[in-house]
């Protein structure tokens, strides 16, 4: 499987992780692993940053398939399959007009410039 298709495999997998944490089967371990990889993979801040060359998208390229992966292992395999065939057609319907879902990242990156603004230029 080349780059390109395991992008795709994760433009599937992520949402349907996304959408098995509302199925009351998937068990609770899992549905913690899965807050975290669909965080992860939404999160503006990665743990190596992007403009460190090669370094910054290894870990794009390992951490975020190896926590799809576990989180797929532990939702059971009926569930999941229901929901990968629900998250094959989100991306073909009408792109998505729910603007509200950004509001948590633009909060996060507002937090993070008031502190980088308190801890450089309002020292008291």
């Amino acid at each position: 499987m080349n780059l390109k298709q395991r992008i795709e495999k994760l433009k599937i997998n992520i949402p349907a992780i996304f959408l098995a944490l509302g199925k009351k089967e998937t068990p609770v371990l899992a549905k913690i692993l899965a807050w975290m990889t669909v965080a992860y993979a939404l999160s503006p801040i990665d743990l190596i940053p992007d403009f460190i060359p090669v370094l910054g998208y290894l870990d794009d390229l390992l951490i975020l398939p190896i926590l799809v992966t576990l989180t797929i292992k532990l939702i059971p395999k009926d569930v999941f399959a229901q929901c990968l065939e629900q998250s094959k057609n989100i991306w073909k319907e009408e792109k998505t007009s729910k603007w509200y879902f950004a509001i948590g990242i633009a909060f996060m990156w507002i937090l993070i410039f008031m502190m980088i603004l308190k801890l450089f230029f309002l020292k008291a």
